[in-house]
């Protein structure tokens, strides 16, 4: 149909011939239907395009919005029925079932439903978008919405009531109907899980009270309550955090385990700051089946690869990796610790916060207030008989010292520091104290790395070339005439972001014997530099332009999360 519905469309100029010819040549790229195309393109509106379509089948057009279906209507078509071809059952009219689709010319679709449910199938057509809207209404898990939720409340006070220890998915959900408070809260948390979000704030302000998420690194508004809400909403995640709800004058931090069934957890990591209009209350999520392990999935370029497993992989000596806060250090440590994770090693962390533990590594939660820190827990472990060490953090001179000496006496180092990048790092240790001999003897290597939104695969379109911000970013002017950059869209898939996750840029920095040299003779952060990009190194930004190249970033990610190559 979708050759026959743009010419038509043409012929009653709805749409112009070159509108018509640029969504054929989206849809040879991208795939789609030719009437969806037009209208992401705003060649038509949904509407205009649903009336046409209703008027050239000659059948009823209907509002799904307007509309509300049965539950024993949708059962007579399954679900895996419904999003293949496009189409919601509306109605059943005796031995006749009434099927909303945008595409009444597809008889394979007619066919199809009329064998699966025995009935006659009449049609009304509807705009693309209302079924999709719809099949993910009717079929998807029904439940309150935020709506829905506050429509339970009253202008009462509320009372918060102390769960016991195990917070069990169902049973919060059971309480929909006695707990108002309760249950938004509840869902609150749940519909962060759903949507893949990494943190969640609660923030009051003098005149609003809002809750966001932050999803691919972004922060998005999800809601604003009412500000009467405010103290029970608060009062109730500081005592599913096991915290005073009487102390509103102190920072306070705790942790929610919830348990969402076949055997999975969701940890939140919890923390309470006084603010000048209440409490503001963040929480990090942490899911450990979502923590990607696999080194290979990170991000890393071949040779990256190649140098990172050599530094991981000698008996001895100190890798670190910098970057700043949210760049995922972290994530890349624990990778290489799992790869590490054998029967013959003795692994021990220091970390603050502890927040995923491992099955085979002695993982040590830091306690400043009783002395705990990270330069007394490394002295412990050196007690321990250990073979590998990580450390959370380099934040001081003891601490580098300790860590130094560590990996020249026969134990693998791994620990992070926050600078810009792998060159500055040598510059870094040599301001905290550490004499250039100890730090050429005991480092294998130096990453830094960080994130950028990745391009929702499903959606995602080649982008106009601006060949002089190519070369503003550092493209080499001889690569622009192959340089093709993708840009977002936006679809389901991704929930109109145009992005789906975050993908690493690295840079990778063995300590070669030439770089060797010259910190021995003083050598400034900038001929660092210059000497291992002549011995094969790759920049961030050199990483992060690969990335665009390939299609798995945008070039404004690229530019906005590394920084230009400069001498």
């Amino acid at each position: 149909m979708s050759g026959r519905l743009g010419e038509l469309l043409v012929r009653e100029n709805l749409v112009s011939l070159q509108q018509l010819q640029k969504a054929q040549e989206e849809q040879r790229r991208t795939g789609g239907r030719i009437g969806s195309l037009l209208v992401k393109q705003g060649a038509i509106a949904e509407s205009d395009l649903t009336s046409f379509l209703s008027k050239q089948y000659g059948v009823p057009s209907i509002s799904l919005k307007d509309f509300e279906i049965g539950d024993d209507v949708i059962k007579l078509v399954p679900k895996q029925t419904a999003v293949k071809h496009g189409i919601i059952p509306v109605n059943r009219a005796g031995s006749s079932i009434i099927i909303a689709m945008n595409d009444p010319s597809n008889i394979l679709a007619l066919d199809d439903i009329k064998f699966s449910t025995g009935y006659n199938v009449e049609v009304v057509v509807a705009s693309e978008l209302a079924i999709r809207e719809a099949i993910e209404h009717y079929y998807g898990q029904k439940g309150p919405s935020y709506d829905d939720v506050m429509q339970g409340f009253e202008d009462a006070d509320f009372s918060v009531v102390e769960d016991s220890d195990g917070l069990d998915v169902l049973d919060l959900e059971k309480s929909a109907a006695e707990a108002p408070v309760v249950t938004l809260v509840n869902m609150i948390l749940l519909d962060a899980i759903k949507k893949g979000a990494s943190d969640i704030h609660v923030e009051p302000y003098e005149k609003e009270f809002r809750v966001r998420f932050r999803i691919d690194g972004v922060l998005y508004e999800v809601m604003k309550p009412p500000m009467k809400l405010r103290a029970a909403m608060i009062s109730r995640l500081k005592i599913m955090s096991h915290l005073d709800i009487s102390e509103r004058r102190l920072p306070q931090d705790g942790r929610i385990k919830l348990r969402l069934g076949k055997g999975k957890e969701m940890d939140f990591r919890v923390s309470v700051c006084p603010t000048l209009y209440g409490e503001k209350v963040v929480l990090r999520l942490l899911d450990k089946s979502n923590l990607q392990l696999d080194m290979t999935k990170l991000g890393f370029e071949e040779q990256q690869m190649k140098d990172f497993l050599e530094a991981i992989d000698r008996p001895y000596g100190m890798m670190l990796v910098t970057g700043p806060t949210g760049s995922g250090k972290t994530t890349t440590l624990y990778s290489a610790l799992q790869r590490l994770n054998e029967v013959a090693w003795n692994i021990s962390t220091a970390e603050d916060p502890v927040e995923f533990n491992f099955f085979g590594i002695n993982q040590v939660q830091m306690h400043d207030d009783i002395g705990l820190n990270f330069a007394a827990a490394l002295r412990s472990f050196l007690r321990q008989d250990p073979d590998i060490i990580m450390v959370g953090e380099i934040r001081d001179f003891e601490t580098a010292e300790i860590a130094v000496k560590a990996a020249l006496t026969g134990h693998l180092v791994l620990s992070t520091l926050h600078t810009n990048d792998a060159p500055g790092t040598i510059s870094r240790l040599l301001n905290m104290g550490i004499e250039p001999f100890l730090v050429t003897a005991s480092l294998n290597a130096v990453i830094a790395q960080r994130l950028c939104r990745r391009l929702c695969p499903d959606c995602k379109v080649p982008a106009p070339v601006d060949e002089q911000a190519l070369i503003d970013a550092g493209v080499a002017p001889d690569q622009i005439g192959t340089f093709q950059p993708f840009e977002k869209v936006g679809c389901k898939n991704c929930n109109d972001r145009g992005f789906k996750g975050r993908v690493a840029v690295y840079e990778v920095m063995p300590m070669w014997d030439g770089l060797k040299e010259l910190v021995i003779n003083g050598a400034s952060t900038a001929e660092l530099k210059q000497e291992a990009i002549r011995l094969g190194f790759r920049t961030l930004r050199m990483s992060a332009l690969n990335k665009v190249k390939d299609g798995t970033t945008t070039l404004a990610e690229a530019v906005g999360n590394t920084a230009p190559d400069r001498f």
